[in-house]
């Protein structure tokens, strides 16, 4: 090998070398910088896990200061802060005793809210279902589930959109305190009842703290109803149906006798009359149906004068529908239903009401409310009769604001035989009764004229 080669190699491996080492320096770098990246990555994860874990415990915070500080308490608390800054920054004694003796009456308030939670509450109503305008009587049981002795408190009771309070004393561990609440007449509707709530309090008002049980009762506070008798207007229990014109070949009811036809059945044959004219001769009937009736209560707010003579429509109503469900009739009670407003004018509606038993169509009737959107009552009536082809007997329940060519309009959707009974419910007006046609038009001013109406037109 000449010199020259081996200079040659010789620059040739500083080549290979110094190429190396740049390699392995880039490389370093490489991975150096990912840690850092990594290790910025991650602190960056955990520096936003921290945060958001701040600003929940902050949010907590806040929701327990507010739900637990009262607004003497929150003027205290104000009072604690500007005295004790201004003693400090300014040297006021005065702003420090201030806010020392504010301090003071914050800290002597925590005890106060101590077992808030060692309380078993029961809440026990005496009857579940009353009529509107009765007292409810309910029974609440404390007891102290704790080991330690629990300082007198209050317990809270909600009551629709009312409030029952009553004082809880001084319980040893283990110790029963039985309270009985008479609870204020409730209007008809179904009224929420709990649930019951302990309070604690300091003696001045700066602190609150409450906690709510899980026991809730819904109170059924049924429309007030009378007697109506059975036989009025056409209101007749019939058990094995009324016969009507179509004819069958087999039913209840016997029309006549004919000559026998290709498919008629053997059992209906007449033997005596077959033997008398010598040809088969077989028996033929009238189709019996069992009358079907329909109580119809509208529901629009445009209807009725004012919200008691819309008590007054549910009352009337309910008391029709209960006299059916005693007779065992075959009974409809429909109610409009509310529309949403985007869609009035284009959806139609009913509500059936339950008259599986008594309970169940008061209950129903219970939760009956005036709408604002709904349909006519025309319309209600119109959907009742394509709901049900075979009603023969429809009694429509309505306010002072429907008038008689609407009543007829809304009779014209039944079945040319049903009878038909409107019930106009006006508080101004004398009670009376008119006959438009096949329409029978009663009108009350209280609940009390619905049975004496009724009986007269039976009478009649």
């Amino acid at each position: 090998m000449t010199p020259t080669d081996t200079r040659s190699s010789s620059r040739l491996g500083d080549t290979r070398l110094t190429r190396t080492s740049t390699a392995h320096v880039t490389g370093e770098r490489t991975e150096v910088t990912s840690q850092r990246s990594r290790a910025l990555v991650g602190a960056a994860v955990r520096a936003s896990r921290a945060w958001a874990a701040v600003g929940a415990g902050l949010r907590v915070f806040a929701a327990w200061c507010k739900a637990t500080i009262r607004p003497a308490g929150a003027l205290v608390l104000a009072a604690v802060t500007a005295g004790l800054g201004a003693g400090v920054v300014f040297g006021w004694v005065e702003a420090m005793v201030a806010g020392v003796a504010a301090l003071v009456l914050l800290l002597l308030g925590v005890p106060f809210l101590l077992h808030a939670r060692a309380y078993e509450v029961a809440l026990a109503l005496g009857h579940e279902r009353v009529v509107a305008g009765s007292a409810v009587s309910a029974t609440v049981t404390v007891r102290n589930s704790g080991s330690r002795i629990a300082l007198p408190g209050r317990i809270d009771v909600p009551v629709g959109a009312g409030l029952v309070e009553f004082a809880v004393p001084l319980l040893r561990a283990g110790a029963v305190s039985e309270q009985a609440l008479e609870l204020p007449p409730q209007p008809r509707g179904i009224v929420r009842i709990g649930p019951a709530t302990t309070v604690r309090t300091d003696p001045i008002g700066l602190l609150r703290r409450e906690h709510a049980f899980d026991d809730v009762h819904d109170l059924y506070v049924h429309p007030r109803t009378v007697a109506v008798p059975s036989t009025s207007a056409g209101l007749i229990r019939d058990l094995d149906g009324a016969p009507t014109r179509r004819l069958v070949d087999a039913d209840m009811s016997f029309h006549a006798i004919r000559e026998y036809a290709p498919g008629d059945a053997r059992r209906q044959i007449h033997w005596k009359s077959t033997a008398k004219t010598g040809r088969l001769m077989v028996r033929q009937y009238e189709e019996s149906r069992r009358s079907r009736m329909a109580v119809v209560l509208g529901l629009a707010e445009a209807e009725y004068a004012s919200p008691s003579e819309f008590e007054l429509a549910v009352s009337a109503a309910a008391s029709l529908a209960l006299r059916a469900v005693h007779d065992a009739r075959d009974l409809d009670i429909v109610v409009g239903a509310e529309i949403p407003r985007v869609v009035r004018g284009r959806l139609r509606a009913i509500r059936h009401i339950s008259a599986a038993s008594p309970r169940a169509a008061l209950d129903g009737f219970s939760g009956v409310d005036a709408l604002a959107n709904t349909m006519a009552f025309p319309d209600v009536c119109r959907l009742t009769a394509e709901a049900n082809e075979q009603l023969s007997i429809a009694v429509m329940v309505t306010g002072s604001r429907v008038g008689l060519a609407r009543l007829r309009q809304a009779a014209l959707a039944f079945p040319v035989d049903a009878a038909l009974i409107a019930v106009v419910c006006d508080e101004r007006a004398h009670p009376r009764s008119q006959v438009v046609g096949s329409l029978t038009v009663i009108t009350v001013g209280t609940l009390d004229d619905l049975a004496g109406l009724l009986l007269r037109g039976s009478a009649s």
